[in-house]
């Protein structure tokens, strides 16, 4: 079954869709009801639909700026638009929305109920393509695998990015060798409720399903991980990136019943880099804690860029620097107890001694990524000892880069979250401020400032301007004279009507209503 949200403006006309359409024989459950756009998206953020069906006339927010804003929160929410047949070449602008269905006004409820069951149909076959146990394999994969998995970028070759795009335009991947195109690499892993990994060979085709839809890309499987090459402008990065894994993560969710984490790395201009991407994305990833029910880790908003080049680390070590990044205390203790257990016998000391030295310049590295502490810098020296010197040296350091970890991330987390409430403080009155913006300009992801922000402040990026423009609007209306028009553009509203519904709905009382009320209070003091 699945669920939808109603918006339009007309009441009749909604009420009427709403009762007269038999939802459940088609396979709908109505959800929720919205007469404008801010309540429309409102909706989509809180319930979740699976398909929103509106006006393209609505009051407040246009439809197409309401495709794109649902498109940022939910990307797999689909979207069907009413119009009139004036309309029409309106509501076609938005099909960079990927909008599922336009229905000409006026519709009876028989046409409408048929367009319905064709909507069910086309989410049936996403719903089926993405959960399809099946990948197609071609040639690229033999040119992409080393590329991500080969330090090309460590070879002395002056020539070796040229050779790199010739490949590239061979296998195509690429159309031709004049392209502004930029590498970002994805790597995904689907878990279930007990935190064991469920990342099968057939989620290859389900995660390229999300995108192709924004950005040329080849994925493969390995070792319980999905892999994914991106290949996008710069400009295209900016703008969708964020919205194909959100994509990824919510159809994971809604559709495989599963948990989704996924690790992003920094946009690489070369194909050089494309093996350092492969390390963020895998490092980004290590930082997901499976008490999480989902997540999306950028390597930007984990790790600052950091000069140190270390090769690449054993299994035994790419684990240790997981449970650090992400694990408890009483996992990353156990897996070192289980490891120090597993190395008695022959050789042990010289095994051992092997094994510190890389697992402190692997912690070393993680430390210097996310916090300034230099206490366990000064520690972080060898010293050789009995076997059980070693291993009580080794576990104490461990533990101890976790807890700096944990608390270099949360003040991290604490400073991002108070600079977007400074910008909010300072800019509240522009009407284009937005979570994208800021979170360009605090140099962090969307999903991650959004998170976050929740996770600090308990309310949503919009809660938090909404709130402080409707405390700076009371203010204006009880304590000054200005007109209602004046205090909306005072307050980030360009439209006078959309700011009088906002404030009535967040103060209970009209503007007007409000100073009257004050004016009353007043002379009866």
């Amino acid at each position: 079954m699945y669920t939808v949200v109603v918006a339009d403006d007309e009441e009749e006309l909604r009420k009427a869709i709403i009762r007269k359409v038999d939802w459940e024989s088609i396979g709908f459950q109505v959800i929720g009801e919205a007469e404008n756009g801010i309540e429309a998206l409102e909706l989509v953020e809180k319930k979740e639909p699976d398909l929103l069906l509106t006006d393209i006339r609505m009051p407040f927010v246009s439809g197409i700026e309401l495709a794109r804003q649902v498109r940022e929160i939910r990307p797999t929410t689909q979207i069907a638009f009413l119009s009139g047949f004036d309309e029409f070449s309106y509501a076609q602008q938005a099909i960079q929305y990927n909008i599922i269905s336009y229905l000409l006004k006026p519709i009876s409820m028989r046409d409408l109920t048929e367009e319905l069951k064709n909507i069910k149909k086309k989410i049936d076959h996403i719903f089926e393509e993405f959960d399809l146990r099946k990948q197609e394999k071609t040639y690229i994969h033999e040119f992409v695998l080393p590329l991500l998995l080969d330090s090309y970028g460590k070879l002395d070759h002056p020539h070796r990015e040229e050779q790199l795009l010739e490949q590239a335009v061979a296998c195509g991947l690429v159309r031709s060798k004049s392209n502004a195109l930029q590498y970002v690499v994805l790597a995904t892993m689907v878990q279930d409720g007990e935190g064991v990994n469920r990342t099968a060979p057939e989620l290859v085709h389900s995660v390229d399903l999300i995108l192709k839809k924004y950005a040329g890309f080849y994925s493969f499987y390995m070792e319980g991980r999905v892999i994914s090459l991106l290949l996008a402008t710069k400009g295209a990065f900016e703008k969708y990136l964020h919205i194909m894994v959100g994509d990824i993560v919510q159809s994971t969710e809604r559709i495989l019943g599963l948990h989704c984490h996924i690790g992003v790395s920094r946009i690489q201009e070369h194909f050089t880099g494309c093996h350092e991407a492969y390390n963020e994305a895998m490092n980004a990833l290590g930082y997901s804690n499976t008490k999480e029910k989902s997540s999306i880790h950028y390597i930007a908003d984990e790790e600052r860029v950091t000069s140190l080049d270390l090769s690449t680390m054993q299994d035994v070590v790419t684990e240790l620097e997981n449970l650090i990044r992400g694990g408890s205390r009483e996992e990353l203790q156990q897996y070192l107890e289980e490891l120090f257990e597993g190395m008695r016998g022959e050789n042990v000391q010289i095994k051992l001694k092997f094994l510190m030295m890389q697992m402190f310049s692997s912690i070393f590295r993680i430390v210097c990524a996310v916090t300034d502490e230099i206490t366990l810098m000064k520690r972080l020296t060898f010293v050789e000892g009995s076997y059980g010197e070693m291993k009580e040296q080794l576990i104490s350091v461990c533990l101890e880069a976790r807890e700096l970890v944990n608390a270099g991330k949360k003040k991290s987390s604490q400073i991002m979250c108070e600079q977007a409430m400074y910008l909010i403080e300072k800019e509240y009155a522009d009407p284009a401020l937005s979570l994208v913006g800021v979170s360009g300009r605090i140099n962090v992801s969307p999903n991650y400032l959004s998170a976050l922000i929740k996770k600090e402040a308990g309310m949503s990026f919009v809660d938090l301007l909404t709130r402080k423009r409707m405390e700076r609007a009371r203010e204006l209306v009880t304590g000054t004279s200005m007109k209602v028009r004046e205090i909306a553009e005072k307050c980030g509203y360009n439209d006078q009507h959309y700011f009088s519904y906002c404030f009535k709905k967040y103060c209970g009382i009209s503007p007007n209503a409000m100073r009257q009320q004050t004016g009353e209070q007043q002379e009866g003091l």
